[in-house]
């Protein structure tokens, strides 16, 4: 994969210290080297160690990289929302994990994108997940197409350049929320499980913002958005104000009213792109199941 910048300013500068500014990391640098890349100024190969001068073209050749053997391909079909060469955005169902686990090497989103990229026979075919959803969560889920591309996603991580939005059924005392709150509650580790969090004063900051869409007696539609993104975030917060989330059995939720998962659907993701810098912003409807509830209220 081939990429190309100009060099603008005045003052000389180290190849090594343009890339960097660009993105490439001292290991990303190392593959170029080591495993048949290129760095080229002005299409002449040169080291990291040449002065660039104002307007000369730099061009990288990053080397394909090698399949992960260990992660396995499900041929199942995906949901692709959108997709170039750089990023790939599908719609993850409910009730599917999105990485594997030690004992569970597949079934994952991880596993479909895997024979989705096999199938379209792309020459990079490691799996970079961006962004990832809890097994029961539906909605938006990011991958990078490539090494660089995940680097330069992590990067607008950091920065909380991503905006994701969730939308939620909730059960409990409804009829507390406020039209526009905010939930400031601090979230760790509950010791008596393995997989549970809790609201504790020794936990991490965490913050989550929510609009409230429309409430019936019994439950309620809220759009959310993280500000932090802690474990089970949401799920977390919204218990702990009494109002646990539907389906959502570990933390307490109403298992009658029509949703048998934790009612939890990413449908609004807002991203810089890795190399053009345009936002990229994509919507989903309310997963089916979600929906039928939804209706009723």
């Amino acid at each position: 994969m081939e990429f190309k910048w100009t060099y603008q300013e005045q003052e000389s500068l180290l190849v090594r210290t343009f890339l960097k500014r660009q993105g490439i990391s001292k290991k990303l640098l190392a593959k170029i080297k080591f495993k048949g890349g290129k760095i080229l100024v002005n299409e002449t190969e040169q080291n990291v160690l040449f002065s660039l001068k104002s307007h000369d073209m730099v061009t990288v050749v990053i080397p394909d990289e090698e399949p992960h053997e260990t992660l396995l391909a499900d041929d199942v079909p995906i949901e692709v929302v959108f997709e170039d060469a750089h990023v790939l955005v599908v719609n993850k169902p409910a009730g599917i994990a999105s990485i594997p686990a030690q004992y569970h090497p597949r079934g994952t989103m991880a596993n479909r994108v895997k024979a989705y990229y096999v199938a379209k026979d792309y020459t990079n075919q490691v799996v970079h997940v961006v962004t990832r959803l809890d097994r029961d969560t539906s909605g938006l889920m990011l991958f990078a197409k490539h090494g660089f591309a995940h680097a330069k996603l992590d990067q607008s991580l950091q920065k909380k350049q991503f905006i994701k939005k969730y939308q939620a059924l909730v059960s409990g005392e409804v009829a507390a929320l406020e039209k526009h709150g905010n939930i400031s509650l601090p979230i760790g580790r509950d010791l008596s499980s393995l997989l549970k969090r809790q609201v504790i004063e020794t936990g991490q900051n965490a913050e989550t913002e929510y609009w409230l869409k429309k409430r019936n007696q019994s439950c309620a539609l809220v759009d959310v958005q993280l500000h932090t993104g802690r474990t089970h975030q949401i799920r977390v917060h919204f218990s702990a104000i009494g109002c646990p989330l539907l389906g959502d059995d570990l933390y307490a939720g109403a298992m009658n009213l029509g949703i048998e998962r934790q009612a939890l659907h990413c449908y609004s993701l807002t991203f810089p792109h890795p190399f053009t810098g345009e936002d990229l912003s994509f919507e989903l409807p309310l997963a089916v199941d979600m929906e039928k509830v939804a209706e009723s209220i």
